[in-house]
């Protein structure tokens, strides 16, 4: 039994909305179950099958949103195994419990620690030298990036069910992962250093000395063990305090 590449479609778009009615219990559990019906409607005509297919959906789910598309598709792939006697009806909920962690894992690390930044500092340092249109730039070219892996994951964890898992590994997420973040750092220099300069020549060199100060003092309090965030946001205030208070006193 199959479900038409129709269906699979309507699957697929509503597994954009997974976390739509996330909660405490289940945590994506509702989305999931949402996202998958249509496929279950189409492999259990008889009311009571597609009931007990419906419910072992509902048990507990949390994933990278991103990467749970492969899950997605993996997991109908499993009920179609169910649904024509090849596989018993505990399959498909063991492919989520197995995948879901490190899969999330994966995800966090690609999209939320680096992709992500990347574009974000990607989209600062172009509005610093061309203006507004490089932040849409930035969101439509992260969107079709993202989304065209969402799609790639989920039409192989269709296809593959469980050898998902070296379609995955192929992908190096992890190496790109690294390579986005020093990019990010980078961009984010560049970004400051604009920042510096165009300020210095309001206040003859007062800001840029103060930035180096703070950049300075930063470094030696986390290379001394500081907690990133707050070392962070300490540098930036009173780096900001020390450049409005020094281009004050040097200006007319």
């Amino acid at each position: 039994m199959r479900v038409p590449p129709r269906t699979l479609v309507r699957v697929f778009w509503r597994c954009l909305f997974l976390q739509a009615a996330w909660n405490r219990r289940g945590m994506q559990n509702l989305g999931f179950a949402y996202a998958i019906d249509p496929a279950l409607r189409a492999l259990y005509p008889e009311p009571e099958r597609r009931k007990e297919a419906l419910r072992r959906h509902l048990g507990f789910f949390n994933c990278h949103p991103y990467t749970a598309a492969a899950i997605v598709g993996g997991a109908i792939y499993h009920e179609e195994r169910v649904a024509s006697g090849e596989e018993p009806g505990r399959a498909p909920q063991a492919y989520k419990a197995t995948l879901q962690g490190p899969l999330a894992a994966v995800g966090d690390g690609f999209f939320w620690t680096a992709l992500r930044p990347f574009f974000g500092a990607l989209a600062v340092l172009g509005t610093l030298l061309v203006g507004w249109p490089a932040i849409v730039t930035a969101l439509v070219v992260y969107n079709a990036i993202h989304l065209a892996l969402r799609i790639r994951l989920f039409r192989e964890g269709y296809l593959l069910g469980d050898a998902i898992v070296g379609e995955v590994a192929s992908l190096s997420l992890p190496s790109l992962a690294a390579l986005l973040r020093v990019g990010a750092a980078a961009l984010a220099g560049f970004s400051a250093a604009i920042g510096v300069s165009r300020g210095s020549v309001r206040s003859g060199g007062a800001t840029a000395a103060v930035a180096l100060v703070a950049a300075v003092l930063g470094y030696a309090a986390l290379s001394r063990g500081a907690r990133l965030l707050p070392a962070a946001y300490a540098a930036i205030a009173l780096g900001a305090g020390a450049a409005l208070a020094a281009a004050r006193l040097g200006g007319p």
